[in-house]
This record gives C-alpha cells, sequence and structure tokens, in this order.
C-alpha cells in the first residue's frame, strides 16, 4: 500500500497545483461586454445592453438605441424619437437579463433571456422568469426591441411594428 501512495504522490501534486486558479470572487452586478467569439454582431450588441442595464447603467444601455427607435414591453408598439424617451422606457424596465440565446427570424434577432436583479430596478417575483425580446439593429444601434412570447407558440414580433 505504501509503495502505491509514493507512485500517486507526484499525480496528486500536479492535481493540487491545477487546480489553484483566481480565487477572486467574481461580480456578477459588473457588466461583462463578452460574447462567444462566434456571436453575431448582433448578439454582441444585444449581450452588451443586457449586461449594462443588469450593471444599472441605464444611460449606456440607452446608448446603444439608435433615435428613433421603436419599442414594446406588452403594449403597442411606440416610436421614441429623441435619446430622453429612449433613457425613459430603458429606466422603465424594471428587470436585468442574462442573454441565454439567441436566433434569428423573419428579418429579427429573437433573443431570449433569463430575467435578474438590476442595480436601481425592482424585478421582485420576475426573477429567474424568462422572457425573449425581438431586436432590429441597424450600424450597430438598437432600432426595435419589442417583447415577444417565450412559449412554444410564435415568436414572430407583434402585428403592427415596423418592419424598416
Amino acid at each position: 500500500m505504501r509503495f502505491r501512495l509514493r507512485a500517486a504522490l507526484p499525480f496528486l501534486a500536479v492535481l493540487l497545483v491545477a487546480g489553484c486558479g483566481d480565487s477572486a470572487p467574481k461580480d456578477d452586478r459588473r457588466p461583462a461586454h463578452r460574447a462567444p467569439p462566434h456571436a453575431s454582431p448582433d448578439a454582441k450588441v444585444i449581450r452588451h445592453w443586457a449586461d449594462t442595464l443588469r450593471a444599472g447603467d441605464v444611460e449606456g444601455a440607452a446608448r446603444l438605441f439608435g433615435v428613433p427607435a421603436t419599442v414594446a414591453n406588452g403594449e403597442s408598439p411606440q416610436r421614441l424619437t429623441t435619446a430622453a424617451g429612449i433613457l425613459a422606457f430603458n429606466a422603465s424596465l424594471p428587470c436585468g437579463a442574462h442573454l441565454l440565446r439567441t436566433r434569428r427570424r423573419e428579418g429579427y434577432t429573437i433573443a431570449t433571456f433569463r430575467l435578474t436583479e438590476r442595480r436601481g430596478g425592482d424585478c421582485g417575483a420576475g426573477v429567474g422568469d424568462i422572457a425573449a425580446t425581438a431586436f432590429k439593429l441597424r450600424a450597430g444601434r438598437i432600432v426595435e426591441w419589442l417583447r415577444v412570447p417565450t412559449s412554444s407558440g410564435p415568436t414572430a414580433p407583434p402585428p403592427g411594428s415596423s418592419t424598416s
């Protein structure tokens, strides 16, 4: 038995050293602004927006929108024609979100999120829920943000949304 233990000691030492790494706590509230290298340009902007808003930087999240922009969060789409309107829309979102996945459909990037708390917001019972949004980007800016159903039903943008 002693021979086996002695032979295994170098192997155990390698495992111990390999297990050592950055033990600093991770701060989930800070924006990561990183998407997988294979992610589409739209997915990278959407992830940046979600990370920025979740961190409580409403102004930074609003700067990722183009002016004008069309938004709909459970109501009829409305066209926002000022930076102040876009800032107010982003501030009205009570939850933060982690981007889970994106897919293309009918000219939109459909993003699926898991809702979280966000600095300055109050997500309440919504934390942990799944939400989906149809995004349209132009020149790297969000120009349409349309909440869509997450069930197995259709996930096309709501009727009346602009297609420009």
